[in-house]
């Protein structure tokens, strides 16, 4: 490749592992767009004027790729990370239960514990082998009707905020634990948590600074002069190879790499006819409340990490404690701790408008599921709305994205990243970096992206979270 000028949008995780790609490959001639004031994207952090530090959403790192451990090593090194078993639960009829639920069904009540074995056995004797036609007859078919009523169904439905009857399961690979009933009766007889499933029963966490603290030092180690913050791209002039910015001036480039939402992308480069098709594609916001508290955790959430929550009396899907993951992350450990809730919105799943309301059902919720005892412990309230949250696994994604990706590349322009890709199965910090690396991979040298279009390969490996020495 000649040294044709790069444009790059975004400096999320996407966008800055093509710049640090190609720096690492000694390709000088690009530069780097990002519409807010610092890097991160999704990934950024946050600490409120209280001195309380948020992430964007329960972020935790774990690893598919050697190239991206030891990226992570030296970016904060050796002495600036912490290391966490993992220890996940379902709260669900006024009890913990270990996750996955599927394999720890024996902390149920007896009725809905002999439902779910019921629903299982029938299913095994069953032996149906149709094919399911989308994720909700996908669940019925791999969890019987117990645990899909129970807790399959319901939290589902809360995390995505859509009907999984218009979702596809094709992402979900290592993302849910299949029943083994054999696996399940042993722990029921044993009387035996099983926890250990999971691509991350070990994960690592900034000491200082949230997960943020990665992107900034990954940012502040690239040259600053090919990047520029606060610039928020308006329109993308394919004729003139210009990307136009808010304040007027533009950006010219050769080649164009974009991690901002497919759709917006479309639309801002003109491009009438993709962009129909890529506004098929579906996604859900979030909102993020940020619950800083006086004095220490209760017990029972002392070692916790985070909590999924199925049932209706909160609004939240999943629960953080937060302080547990650094003490850093509140202003003074010995006087205050933290929790993290996240809620889901769509088109068919409403959110009061005005933030107020949605705090107070947070902390009612938070009241209801006994992780907190009083109102009088909150210290701190902090709150963010990301409108694009999570990109929905739709039935018609692959369709929309094998028409749309490959035909933005014959403008030379490329589309990656969480939300500019959309596959969801592949969009986890280390994916999103991935994705970068392996776009500058395959346009300086010709190589496959194989994050992208085979994320039933990349997702085979887990790379254990260990210190730098263990490796």
């Amino acid at each position: 490749m000649s040294k044709e000028r790069i444009v790059i949008i975004g400096a999320g995780p996407t966008g800055l592992g093509a710049a640090w790609r190609f720096e690492e490959l000694g390709y000088t001639n690009w530069k780097l767009i990002e519409q807010c004031d610092a890097a991160g994207g999704l990934a950024a952090s946050v600490v409120d004027e209280k001195g309380f530090t948020w992430d964007l959403g329960g972020h935790v790192q774990f690893s598919h790729y050697e190239y991206f451990d030891k990226l992570m090593d030296e970016l904060l090194g050796p002495e600036g990370w912490l290391y966490h078993e993992r220890e996940s639960w379902v709260w669900i009829r006024k009890r913990f239960v270990p996750y996955p639920f599927q394999m720890n069904i024996r902390r149920l009540p007896r009725e809905e514990l002999k439902e779910c074995l019921c629903g299982l056995v029938k299913l095994y004797r069953a032996q149906d082998t149709r094919k399911p036609r989308n994720f909700g007859e996908w669940i019925d078919a791999s969890f019987g009707e117990g645990i899909a009523r129970i807790f399959m169904r319901p939290y589902n439905f809360k995390v995505w905020a859509y009907p999984p009857e218009i979702m596809s399961y094709s992402w979900i690979g290592e993302r849910v634990a299949v029943v083994d009933l054999e696996r399940i009766l042993c722990n029921l007889i044993d009387e035996k948590d099983d926890i250990s499933w999971g691509p991350n029963n070990t994960f690592r966490f900034p000491k200082f600074g949230g997960t943020g603290a990665v992107w900034r030092a990954c940012a502040e180690r690239l040259p600053a002069d090919k990047q520029r913050y606060g610039a928020r791209v308006v329109r993308i002039d394919r004729n003139r190879r210009l990307v136009e910015l808010e304040d007027g001036t533009a950006e010219p480039y050769d080649v164009l790499l974009s991690t901002m939402p497919l759709p917006i992308l479309t639309r801002i480069a003109g491009l009438t006819e993709l962009h129909e098709s890529a506004q098929k594609l579906l996604y859900s916001s979030t909102h993020i409340f940020g619950i800083g508290l006086h004095g220490t955790p209760p017990e029972k959430l002392r070692t916790k990490c985070w909590m999924y929550f199925p049932e209706e009396d909160n609004p939240f899907y999943r629960v953080t404690v937060f302080s547990n993951y650094s003490p850093n992350n509140v202003p003074d450990i010995s006087r205050f701790w933290s929790l993290m809730a996240e809620v889901s919105e769509s088109p068919y799943k409403a959110v009061p408008a005005n933030p107020r309301d949605c705090i107070e059902q947070v902390i009612e919720g938070l009241l209801a599921t006994e992780l907190i005892e009083s109102r009088d412990q909150i210290a701190d309230i902090w709150y963010r709305r990301l409108e694009h949250g999570y990109p929905t696994p739709s039935l018609e994604r692959d369709s929309v994205l094998h028409e749309v990706l490959p035909a933005l590349e014959e403008h030379d322009i490329y589309s990656r990243g969480r939300f500019g890709a959309w596959r969801y199965e592949v969009s986890n910090q280390d994916h999103s970096l991935m994705q970068g690396v392996e776009w500058v991979d395959r346009i300086l040298k010709g190589e496959e992206e194989l994050t992208l279009w085979h994320p039933e390969i990349v997702n085979r490996t887990h790379r254990p979270a260990v210190k730098t020495s263990d490796r």
